[in-house]
């Protein structure tokens, strides 16, 4: 009996319907760019002071300048290891009173301005901005700075959580029927987010959005790798990671545009009311409908690619199956991902490069920290360092399969971080160069984990594997602002050091796993363990003589 790959082969790996539905599908993924980073516009804290009543009115009576005004109104830096009072306090002065002078008002009133009392900011903070966060708008500054970082975790959260449903549902129910109901249900919450009146809601809804989100970027991920051949998995998996950069260089261009939050998170959020349309552009993936025992659908699947692409239908398409026939696993459940010892240890190297590879892509961000220029030019600039990271693939993976590159890969950011430890901070542009370095090794990283990821496990429970192997990506996006913060608290570069060994440990495990280069899918369990198998050549002869001896399904 033929093969889902099999029957590609003749009916066209990479075809036109295959070209047309990933080019489709690369639209979900640059839409999710938003959602992954949007906090950058959506929540930027501008340089803000507190507002004083009657300082207004007095810098138009004296004709201040902006800076004046600052000078004479706003406290100077705290001692050093203190929080600055320019952001977080204001003199406790009535600037209503008809005494103060417009040359040095405060002159008057102590001798030292250190002297004069400070309070809390009471009535408010003025931003310098000429458009909106959420930070100005619901001021998430100094004492409430921790609500900001309570909108990113809330987003993390959701992935997670999502993580460990939606890859059931598509799993269980189909990836086009997961695609959709989560493609409707972020649309809604992205629409409402930008248009609710209080910070509450809009937390509710982001939470919404991230549990949603991720999980139809993996079912588009996924459904696009089941219906090309083995041969164009590679090149589709990459490039619709490339959409996800593509979208990250455009969300700078439209934040430039729109710089009110909410002008920003409308104009993501409606036209992803268009993927419903994927109803009529997107097939069902012909592997899941194979092991749901629905071949009649699954035929008419691979006619229709047939039909678009030019070519004839195999003769012999109508017995296209799986091999394996146990109900039982036709349900995919946690346990599976577990069964079996190869499957096992494949499960916990995946998660842990899932979760280092998070730490590095967040915390060589953090730590890298604001440069103190343009904030839309810094994000355009590492955005546009993970283009490489793609080419770089496309050189290496043909070549050297997906373990060597994605454990090197590992190796060259652990060595980053390391080298970085050592650079002096007086050579500012060379750590910024070396970090730019470990920035695209992660990029290779997370790249490639998403393929690698794909390959490893059989067709039942393959969205299962990804979403619950990548949620780990999602709990070190949750703790890395803790790891970076906390510990540079007690040395700067105490972090680089942590994300040292982390690579070091990714890299030698990824040599754990098997290489999949130019290997067909796995569709059932046996298919998977046989993987571990290929990578011993004296097995690797028996393998073929046995599955030639067993006759069709091999």
């Amino acid at each position: 009996m033929p093969t889902v790959d099999d029957v590609l082969k003749q009916v066209g790996e990479f075809g036109w319907f295959q070209k047309q539905a990933f080019l489709t599908l690369c639209l979900l993924s640059a839409a999710f760019a938003p959602i992954y980073v949007g906090i950058v516009f959506l929540g930027f804290t501008p340089d803000h002071h507190c507002r004083s009543p009657g300082v207004a009115e007095l810098s138009r009576r004296c004709g201040w300048s902006r800076v004046e005004e600052l000078n004479y109104t706003v406290p100077g830096p705290g001692p050093a290891g203190e929080a600055f009072p320019r952001q977080c306090r204001r003199y406790q002065v009535d600037w209503n009173q008809s005494a103060l002078r417009c040359a040095d008002p405060l002159a008057d009133l102590a001798a030292n301005r250190s002297h004069l009392p400070l309070g809390p900011c009471e009535h408010g903070w003025v931003y310098d901005t000429p458009g909106s966060s959420i930070v100005t708008e619901f001021d998430l500054v100094c004492a409430d700075a921790w609500k900001l970082d309570l909108f990113q975790s809330c987003v993390n959260m959701g992935f997670f959580l999502g993580s460990l449903t939606v890859g059931y549902i598509a799993d269980r129910f189909g990836r086009k029927l997961c695609l959709l109901a989560t493609v409707l249900v972020n649309a809604i919450a992205g629409v409402l987010m930008g248009l609710v009146p209080d910070y509450v809601s809009v937390l509710l809804f982001r939470l919404l959005q991230g549990l949603v989100s991720k999980g139809s970027w993996m079912a588009g991920y996924t459904l696009i790798t089941e219906v090309v051949g083995s041969d164009y998995r590679r090149t589709v998996a990459i490039l619709y990671q490339v959409a996800f950069t593509v979208g990250l260089v455009l969300l700078t261009g439209l934040a430039y545009v729109l710089p009110h939050w909410r002008w920003l998170q409308l104009a993501v959020s409606l036209p992803t009311f268009l993927f419903l349309l994927y109803y009529w552009c997107v097939p069902e993936s012909p592997r899941w409908l194979l092991l749901q025992k629905r071949n009649a659908q699954a035929v008419k699947i691979m006619n229709h690619i047939a039909r678009k692409n030019g070519k004839l239908p195999p003769e012999d398409v109508r017995m296209l199956s799986l091999e394996e026939d146990v109900p039982g696993q036709l349900s995919p459940s946690f346990a599976d991902l577990f069964r079996t010892p190869s499957l096992r240890r494949r499960t916990f190297i995946l998660m842990y490069l899932w979760f280092s590879s998070s730490v590095f892509y967040q915390g060589l961000i953090m730590h890298m920290g604001a440069t103190g220029g343009n904030l839309h030019l810094d994000f355009l600039y590492s955005a546009l360092v993970e283009f490489p990271a793609a080419f770089i693939i496309f050189v290496t993976i043909d070549r050297f399969g997906r373990r060597y590159p994605l454990a090197v890969s590992n190796l060259v950011v652990g060595a980053a971080c390391f080298s970085m430890v050592f650079i002096s901070h007086d050579l500012h542009w060379l750590k910024i160069t070396v970090a730019c370095v470990g920035r695209m090794g992660v990029t290779i990283v997370l790249q490639m984990l998403c393929l690698v990821n794909a390959e490893l496990y059989p067709t039942f429970i393959r969205n299962l594997g990804m979403m619950v192997c990548s949620s780990l990506c999602d709990v070190g996006g949750i703790i890395t602002p803790f790891v970076v913060f906390r510990l540079m608290e007690m040395w700067q570069d105490l972090p680089l050091a942590v994300f040292a060994a982390l690579g070091l440990a990714a890299g030698g495990m990824t040599l754990l796993l098997p290489e999949t280069k130019g290997v067909a899918l796995p569709e059932t369990i046996e298919d998977a363990e046989k993987l571990q198998r290929k990578a011993k050549p004296k097995e690797k002869t028996t393998y073929f003589e046995i599955q030639t001896s067993e006759g069709p399904g091999n």
